[in-house]
């Protein structure tokens, strides 16, 4: 939106070339949405409190938490406002890339938000059935990958590129739709599952927004995606503005969600941010590095799954309790231990991928 005005505005002054540099931009996203959670945070925060808009924490989880029932949720109403703003204000409104990660984000913190909604209304922390939430989830990912597959005007866009071997490329034709299902409510439920921790889940999820954010602008820069041996995709590269105002708006937020906790995201912060890193991720094709980057995600994911196969199989818990940080609090882990254990695999998870830009 500011992108335009200051086109506008060239004519008069020749400084406001300078926003035609996505770099910059980019840099302005981070502050614009940091800012904004800084200001309005605060605010989120009494109005929560005020209206009685606490969490409930279940019967069968860590004793240690009973202590947190009551702590505002829903704030990632305020991730989502940071992020869209932000993008909205400095990215080029005329790429579709940036309305599909809008609407994704926009569309899963909806589905959030009605979950958070029911956990409020009915005083339990059961929310929305199962059936209704990945009913929602799936018929906006297929939304998702109908959109892409369509529109796509090259066969690498529809196809899975494998890291490290620059010439390989899988095209899945239609089946680039269920791809794109797969990954973005994979990464949206990933993320929701991690998020059980004070500060646990918004710190991964700002480090890979901001390792998507390099891959956005590689992929798209006509000199640097060939130099790296990237598939060029015209515009992506705004996609780097969306990646930035996640990680500014994710520490922002982390300044109040940081041990002990004042405010927790909520479905409907942890579910649009898995959603929003799900979709970058298939736009820039780094789907499988995204695997990499998130793997608390994945452990926390793969923990529940073998936590409930194993004791279906045996009736035996692998685990003390799933998803894998709470197998920790039971084992005697300080919670500031496991959240800043867990911060420090992602960072390397995140480095490992960040080398792919250049082993292939």
């Amino acid at each position: 939106m500011l992108m335009f005005l200051a086109d506008w505005l060239e004519p008069i002054y020749s400084g406001f070339r300078v926003f035609q540099f996505l770099t910059l931009r980019a840099i302005l996203g981070v502050l614009t949405a940091m800012i904004f959670s800084f200001v309005f945070g605060p605010m989120l925060i009494r109005a929560l409190t005020v209206h009685q808009i606490g969490q409930y924490v279940r019967d069968d989880g860590p004793q240690s938490h009973l202590v947190k029932a009551g702590t505002p949720t829903m704030g990632g109403t305020l991730i989502l406002a940071a992020v869209l703003i932000a993008t909205l204000l400095w990215a080029d409104l005329t790429v579709g890339w940036v309305w599909l990660v809008v609407f994704v984000t926009a569309a899963f913190g909806v589905v959030g938000f009605v979950d958070d909604y029911r956990k409020l209304k009915f005083g339990n922390s059961k929310g929305l059935s199962a059936k209704a939430k990945y009913g929602g989830q799936t018929l906006i990912g297929l939304i998702a990958g109908f959109w892409l597959y369509f529109g796509a005007t090259s066969p690498a866009e529809t196809s899975v590129l494998i890291p490290m071997l620059k010439d390989v490329a899988v095209p899945l034709g239609i089946g680039y739709v269920v791809w794109t299902y797969l990954v973005v409510v994979g990464s949206s439920n990933a993320v929701n599952l991690t998020d059980g921790l004070d500060g646990l889940a918004i710190m991964p999820c700002v480090l890979v927004a901001a390792a998507l954010a390099i891959f956005a602008y590689v992929t798209g820069h006509a000199e640097f995606s060939r130099y790296l041996g990237f598939a060029y995709i015209p515009g992506v590269g705004e996609l780097a503005i969306f990646c930035t105002a996640i990680a500014g708006a994710g520490l922002g937020f982390l300044w109040f969600n940081a041990y002990p906790a004042q405010v927790f995201m909520g479905d409907v912060g942890a579910l649009a941010l898995g959603a929003a890193l799900g979709i970058v991720a298939v736009i820039v094709r780094q789907e499988l590095v995204l695997l990499v980057m998130g793997g608390i995600f994945v452990a926390e994911t793969v923990s529940v799954m073998l936590q409930v196969g194993g004791y279906k199989l045996t009736g035996k818990r692998i685990f003390r309790m799933a998803p894998l940080h709470h197998h920790f609090e039971l084992k005697g882990w300080p919670e500031p231990k496991i959240i800043v254990r867990f911060w420090i695999i992602t960072l390397v998870l995140v480095l490992i991928g960040l080398s792919t830009l250049k082993i292939r």
